[in-house]
């Protein structure tokens, strides 16, 4: 029966590809829009009203007895993408209208494609229903971790040093008192790096005069600043690091031959990155002393988009070799005192980093900016070490809950998309709907379909740049 094996139509029409590329293009209710284009390439939908389409779209209008619905579903289907897809590699790949027309496409009754169209909404309504709660848990996800953060950086998440110190009659070190071992070891880091700078250049000092160049960081005024819990203070970033830098601005490729140099893309989920790594063009003119360490704090200081302004990451596991970075990236070399490099990129990550960034962002031609000065002004609650240890290791483990919970969504997100794809297969292979022997067979159609055509063929030509091509 022709309803059985259902017949192939081609996707050919009237109009020659050329007079497709019009800036406006004159579309119908009910005409399927297929994206050409990215970013809208194999983006279809069915007009629910008239107007106007740009270049970007094709506007096909469906045959009688061609449902258009089933014409959209039918180009969403994961073969004629891949088709499609690959047409035209490149950077903006487009494909024309000579291109797609020849595609196959399976022609059921008209009955039957309204009952595949009904069944194939069905169960993409459930789909689209499952994904956004999965997406709501995506968001509460994202909310809850910043929620810890803030609790963390504001002495709410684990009980204080003071409290436990109070209950367990004992004493314990201060935020203050620990500030006195972070600058003492701050000053020791520069000498040491100052001093190994001196000789290197022939210049070893024969006295301690040198040191007279050192410069103490300038204390907050915490008057001005809301209050901390017990046994806490504010610091400025300027107090935990011992030197900071722009990154080079020498030119990186992807095929160059020298040590790799971290960019934008390296620096995500508060992580380094090592994927997609581009190398330096020059080495030679990279220094040793350049290449980042271990402690060592990247952040993003420069870019079109506000919301990449300040993303950080820690350099907590040894790198493959010398690795530098960018000059749109700003490296903090952190004092190392006990977990205050863990703590300052933990704390560096709240709304309370946010807004100060933020704040002492400039713009300019579409460009944010934070520079290195704004930086190391910007203030950071620092509480006892032994706290410090305690709230890390307890957003620790709630990250890693989450972490968890977040691979589970994405999963289920594959899941869902990969089922959407099994759905409209079986459509369009027959197996999705039951069919009908009383159905007009789909062989009818198309010979109506193709008695259209001749006739419109012998028609005298009467095109426009507005007409559409149908199927």
């Amino acid at each position: 029966m022709d309803n059985v094996e259902p017949q192939t139509m081609r996707l050919l029409g009237t109009v020659p590809a050329a007079e497709m590329r019009s800036a406006a293009v004159h579309f119908q209710k009910n005409d399927v829009l297929y994206g050409r284009l990215r970013p809208y390439l194999n983006k279809v939908i069915t007009a629910d009203f008239e107007g106007l389409s740009s270049a970007e779209f094709i506007p096909l209008t469906a045959r009688p007895g061609v449902v258009p619905r089933y014409l959209q579903y039918r180009l969403n289907a994961q073969d004629f993408v891949s088709f499609a897809s690959h047409l035209n590699e490149g950077d903006r790949p487009r494909v024309d209208w000579s291109q797609i027309g020849s595609f196959p496409v399976e022609l059921p009754p008209s009955a039957e494609q309204r009952r595949i169209v009904d069944a194939i909404d069905s169960y993409l309504s459930r789909l689209d229903e499952a994904e956004a709660a999965l997406e709501r848990v995506q968001r509460n996800l994202k909310r809850y971790r910043a929620a810890v953060l803030q609790a963390a950086v504001e002495g709410r998440l684990v009980p204080t040093e003071a409290e436990l110190a109070r209950a367990e009659c004992r004493d314990y070190e201060p935020a203050s008192e620990l500030l006195k071992r972070i600058l003492a070891e701050r000053r020791r880091r520069w000498e040491e790096t100052e001093l190994a700078r001196l000789k290197a250049a022939g210049k070893a000092p024969k006295d301690d005069k040198w040191k007279a160049k050192y410069r103490e960081p300038v204390p907050p005024d915490s008057e001005a600043l809301p209050g901390l819990p017990e046994g806490w203070a504010w610091v400025n970033v300027d107090t935990v690091r011992w030197e900071a830098g722009y990154g080079t601005s020498q030119k990186c490729t992807s095929q160059a031959q020298g040590p790799p140099v971290l960019r934008i893309p390296n620096v995500q989920d508060q992580a380094v990155n090592l994927d997609k790594l581009k190398y330096a063009t020059a080495p030679d003119d990279l220094q040793p002393d350049e290449a980042l360490q271990l402690g060592d704090f990247l952040f993003i200081r420069t870019n079109g988009s506000q919301n990449l302004i300040g993303r950080g990451a820690l350099v907590d596991r040894a790198l493959p070799g010398a690795c530098y970075f960018a000059s749109y990236l700003i490296r903090l070399r952190l004092v190392a005192v006990g977990v205050l490099p863990e703590w300052t990129a933990l704390a560096w990550h709240s709304s309370v980093v946010r807004r100060q960034l933020l704040a002492e962002a400039a713009s300019s031609a579409g460009q944010y900016n934070v520079s290195l000065a704004a930086a190391t002004r910007v203030v950071i609650p620092l509480p006892p070490m032994t706290e410090q240890r305690r709230i890390l290791n307890e957003v620790a483990e709630i990250s890693s809950v989450c972490q968890a919970s977040l691979l589970t969504v994405l999963k289920s997100h594959d899941r869902c998309a990969r089922l959407r794809q099994s759905i409209l297969k079986w459509a369009f292979e027959g197996k999705l709907v039951d069919q009908d022997p009383n159905d007009e067979p789909a062989s009818v159609l198309l010979e109506r379909i193709r008695t259209e055509r001749a006739s419109q063929v012998h028609a005298p030509e009467r095109r426009s740049r507005k007409q559409k091509a149908r199927p």
